[in-house]
């Protein structure tokens, strides 16, 4: 449980950052930047401590599915972007797949890593 507690905040700070990156301006508005940084630093160290006991395949699918899931709600909140019928199956296939590796990550695979 605490291990999905810290892909969660890996989530949570990975939209904020990308959340920053627009507002830092192309890294021009100082204190943005500096908080974009300290948010994907935060976000890579929470996703590192999830890892110990999620498979990458999972912790990864999860986190890059619900921050683009994350940035793209954010997006139409805060910066007045417009979610098209488009923009919104592109966001539903990112969950599909998400909810797929979910569910094979019970699966083992016979193959020897290389």
């Amino acid at each position: 449980m605490k291990n999905f507690m810290f892909l969660a905040g890996a989530i949570i700070f990975e939209v904020t950052g990308t959340t920053l990156l627009n507002l830092s301006d192309g890294f021009t508005n100082l204190v943005p930047t500096a908080a974009l940084i300290i948010s994907f630093a935060l976000s890579f160290i929470c996703l590192v401590y999830a890892l110990k006991a999620i498979p990458l395949s999972l912790a990864y699918s999860i986190w890059a599915g619900l921050g683009t899931a994350g940035a793209g709600v954010i997006g139409v909140f805060l910066f007045d972007e417009v979610m098209t019928p488009v923009n919104i199956i592109g966001l539903l296939v990112i969950i599909a797949g998400v909810v797929i590796m979910n569910m094979s990550s019970g699966e083992k695979a016979d193959r020897k890593p290389i």
